[in-house]
């Protein structure tokens, strides 16, 4: 399946090597897993979001290696994807960014055409570029905050609620995140989606790996407090944490971690894999 990881590391902009590259669980040892595309989004000094990605393993990238060392941000974006629906392009691969803000999906959902009617009603369909189920989740998300004025958590909120009974459902598990702000849903309990809030002491603890092929040090990121969002624990320190179903996860520009449990009741028309095509099945497989 495919798998998200987004880090927020405050006002200090950091490099997200470590966790892309050299982690014992990196993004790029994932993608050996999830072959169809992967993308890094990040913001600059004037919070302007920018997307690197090719619809291609990241583990083959060689720019997703040269983007993952260079890239400085206060929040990352990042996606390995196994293709559900849509093909293997650009626009297809994620992260989208709309309306400023990036966002990543893990999941599928279905009903297509009843989504497609509800975002010409809100006027939102030239958001959707590709054939994906998950810009189309997110261009739901954009209209209904736009609706909001602006408050992104209610338009979260609004457009999961609507998805939730319209659609059928499967998984709906995604980050959005601006340069100052981050968010995470996992809903339902389909797949997994861990946080880890990291808030180095005095002295502080290293990123550090070692094995017989490697060893990996980040110093940048051992002392700067950061929060993770993966699919899995990218390593082992013990403060990972699964979300919970339905639980919506906002993470502060000063690093202040809310949840709730936005969504305690299932989809009206919960999937299973077996409701899948093949292919759309074996996407989402562990």
């Amino acid at each position: 399946m495919c798998r998200l990881f987004g880090l927020h590391a405050g006002a200090q902009a950091v490099r997200a090597t470590f966790w892309l590259l050299n982690a014992p669980d990196s993004l790029s040892a994932q993608s050996r897993r999830e072959p169809d595309g992967a993308g890094i989004g990040t913001f600059d000094a004037a919070g302007k979001a920018h997307v690197f990605k090719q619809p291609m393993a990241a583990w083959e990238d060689h720019a997703f290696a040269r983007e993952a060392r260079d890239l400085k941000s206060t929040t990352f974006l990042a996606h390995v994807r196994y293709a559900s629906t849509g093909a293997l392009t650009m626009v297809n691969t994620h992260p989208f960014e709309q309306d400023g803000r990036l966002f990543a999906h893990n999941g599928v959902l279905r009903g297509l055409e009843k989504l497609d009617r509800r975002l010409v009603e809100l006027e939102a369909m030239d958001l959707v570029l590709g054939q994906s189920d998950s810009e189309r989740l997110f261009a739901l998300i954009t209209a209904e905050t736009r609706a909001a004025d602006g408050d992104i958590q209610a338009g979260i909120v609004a457009a999961v609620a609507w998805v939730a009974k319209e659609l059928p459902v499967f998984s709906l598990n995604f980050i959005l995140t601006t340069a100052t702000d981050m968010w995470a849903l996992r809903y339902p309990a389909t797949h997994d989606l861990y946080m880890l809030e990291r808030r180095p002491a005095t002295k502080p603890s290293p990123l550090d790996v070692q094995s017989a092929r490697i060893r990996s040090h980040s110093s940048e990121l051992s002392r700067s407090p950061h929060v993770l969002l993966a699919t899995e624990p990218m390593d082992q320190n013990p403060g990972w944490r699964p979300m919970a179903s339905g639980e919506l996860v906002h993470v502060g520009p000063d690093l202040t971690v809310t949840s709730t449990i936005a969504f305690p009741d299932a989809p009206t028309y919960p999937l299973s894999l077996a409701d899948l095509e093949p292919a759309a099945a074996a996407s989402q497989a562990r």
